[in-house]
């Protein structure tokens, strides 16, 4: 029986993306790797960070530990030169790895970044490009999604992701948040192996709202919302302040972390773990993670970045989408 295939998108061409992603397959000994991008662009990345690469063209048929899927750039890419004229290449990229894994070619999708910003200035997507999260959603049509990322021994998910500040407590309505943690309540169980995950809820507000004098988000929709869920038979502690649950005697009492919006959870988990997270999606009929960080213009081409975060992200694709392999084969 032969490995899933592991697609990893490379990303923003003129980015790290292309670079850590050749580092990776140098060193890659245990995933079956399909690298989806431009053979040459990957060709001359490689050599930045001393690896020569003579990977032949995927073949499904084939158990091959690295393979590149060829998908041609539009114009040729210069290291940290963003150029919109490739932006509907970096969406071909997703669009062939969202295919894959959705007709069983691929067991999951590792994503290297993308650059949000020029591919909405090329105009290229469907109204605008919030970024991988939002997009995968769109074309596996599903109706909501769940970012989370792990890391530093946490996973923190998120109940509004890239929105602005001010719109963030309109966002937060019974209805979503429910559908929130029953998606991550699911996801830890199918695709992690929780037979009982333990959620830990953040509150909105200041101290989780001090009992209505700081807001009250708390006591309108997240407490009525959490009760209604435990009544279903999940554990979920909280609302809890936000400003003492990131301390390890509390992160002991659960299985992740639910913050209510994305610069709430992540600069801890990203403190702890810089350059060694993993972003995963949960919600899609599909595995897919991520790095825990953008397209680093400055240093593409200089060999120096370090590819840490993609390692770990195909390290977790690899485990996932292998139990998933092995629980339909039983």
């Amino acid at each position: 029986m032969m490995r899933p295939a592991l697609a990893l998108t490379t990303g923003e061409p003129a980015g790290i993306g292309p670079e850590i992603a050749a580092a990776l397959a140098a060193g890659n000994h245990e995933a079956r790797l399909v690298l989806l991008g431009d053979r040459d662009l990957l060709t001359q990345r490689a050599q930045a960070v001393g690896v020569t690469a003579a990977w032949p063209d995927f073949d499904p048929a084939r158990d091959d530990d690295v393979a590149i899927l060829h998908c041609p750039l539009a114009v040729p890419s210069q290291p940290g030169q963003l150029n919109p004229a490739n932006a509907a290449y970096v969406l071909k990229l997703l669009d062939t790895a969202i295919d894959g894994c959705l007709d069983g070619t691929f067991g999951a999708i590792v994503t290297a970044p993308i650059h949000k910003g020029v591919i909405n200035d090329a105009g290229v997507a469907e109204g605008f490009f919030f970024g991988h999260t939002e997009y995968l959603a769109v074309r596996t049509g599903t109706e909501q999604v769940v970012m989370m990322l792990t890391g530093g021994g946490m996973r923190v998910a998120l109940a509004t992701t890239h929105l602005p500040l001010a719109e963030v407590p309109d966002a937060i309505t019974p209805e979503t948040l429910s559908r929130t943690l029953h998606i991550l309540h699911a996801d830890l169980k199918t695709k992690f192996g929780l037979t009982a995950p333990r959620i830990l809820v953040a509150g909105l507000n200041p101290h989780a709202g001090e009992g209505g004098h700081l807001g009250r988000e708390e006591i309108d929709v997240i407490e009525p919302t959490l009760a209604a869920l435990r009544a279903e038979g999940m554990t979920l502690i909280g609302p809890l302040p936000a400003d003492t649950l990131f301390n390890r005697k509390q992160l002991e009492q659960g299985d992740a972390v639910l913050a209510m919006y994305h610069d709430q959870g992540l600069p801890v988990l990203k403190f702890a773990s810089f350059g060694h997270g993993i972003n995963v999606t949960l919600g899609l009929p599909l595995i897919r993670t991520s790095v825990d960080h953008g397209t680093a213009l400055d240093l593409a081409g200089t060999g120096k970045a370090d590819p840490g975060s993609l390692q770990a992200a195909l390290a977790l694709a690899r485990e996932l989408a292998t139990a998933g392999a092995d629980r339909q084969s039983r």
